[in-house]
């Protein structure tokens, strides 16, 4: 017998099948019938499926997807955002019902490699597969999706980036936190913090991304412009790219500027399946 949890991670990966699917037959538009083939469901079924993991139709969902959407929310976004942004960037952000602050660890903090710190780590199943989270007593650390059912790798760069913490397996302890980021939770409310690892322009940039409303999407542009970088581009790409706090600091909302996706540290199908679902529900 499948546990929730277990088929949570199920209906997600046939969720991921079906998005890769869409995307590789993209010049044929599969009907719903083949993608349902693909993923081994019945029509109705994967259509059950599919409307209550990402709470709309497959065709919607797909839409939500599109290059044309994305230009087109891109240039309601940046609009949206420019008086945001113009306001000044603070060290507390709201994500649709989550608050989040957060501090950031001193350089010297970062070469002691954890010391006297301790951390609990956990391994969950979240709407878009499974992650690791780590939290310490000043926050959370890492949120990471796994890219397969070995977690070895993950785990291995939590170990080296904080060598001389004592870190802990604790599935009990973490799980309130995922509670809270992905799910309907007592402490929606209550303030999130995260213990932020980086250079001065990475935490620039996550904060930054920390600004983006739920449900909308912005260029690496406005990013740029946000900070006050304009013509930094690659350098925040890869700030981007090195952001450890997957879903909680937002880089999936950041796409190219003519709408293509861009990548996303733990796979663009992942990405197109996050903004979907966050795009059904805005």
């Amino acid at each position: 017998m499948e546990t929730i949890e277990n088929q949570e991670l199920i209906d997600y990966n046939r969720i991921e099948k079906a998005i890769h699917f869409i995307e590789e037959n993209f010049q044929q538009q599969p009907s719903l019938k083949e993608i349902a083939d693909h993923v081994a469901l019945s029509e109705f079924h994967f259509n059950r499926l599919f409307s209550k993991w990402a709470g709309t139709s497959p065709q919607r969902f797909m839409r939500f997807l599109t290059k044309e959407f994305a230009k087109q929310k891109l240039a309601q976004t940046d609009n949206l955002l420019e008086a945001t942004f113009e306001s000044g960037l603070s060290s507390t952000s709201r994500l649709h019902d989550l608050f989040v602050s957060y501090e950031a660890m001193t350089p010297a903090e970062f070469k002691a490699k954890g010391e006297g710190l301790i951390i609990h780590y956990g391994i969950h199943e979240t709407p878009f597969g499974e992650c690791l989270i780590a939290v310490t007593g000043r926050g959370i650390t890492d949120l990471r999706f796994l890219e397969n059912e070995d977690n070895t790798d993950v785990l291995n760069q939590l170990k080296e980036d904080f060598a001389r913490a004592e870190i802990i397996f604790d599935n009990n302890f973490t799980k309130p936190f995922i509670e809270q980021i992905f799910y309907e939770s007592e402490d929606k409310d209550t303030p999130l913090t995260l213990l932020l690892r980086g250079t001065n322009f990475q935490i620039k940039v996550w904060e930054a991304l920390l600004k983006i409303p739920f449900g909308q999407m912005v260029s690496y542009d406005t990013i740029a412009q946000a900070i006050g970088k304009p013509g930094a581009h690659r350098a925040i790409g890869t700030a981007i790219g090195s952001n450890r706090l997957g879903y909680i600091i937002p880089c999936h909302r950041v796409l190219q500027k003519i709408g293509g996706i861009g990548g996303y540290r733990w796979g663009t199908t992942r990405k197109k399946a996050i903004l979907g679902w966050e795009m059904a529900r805005a």
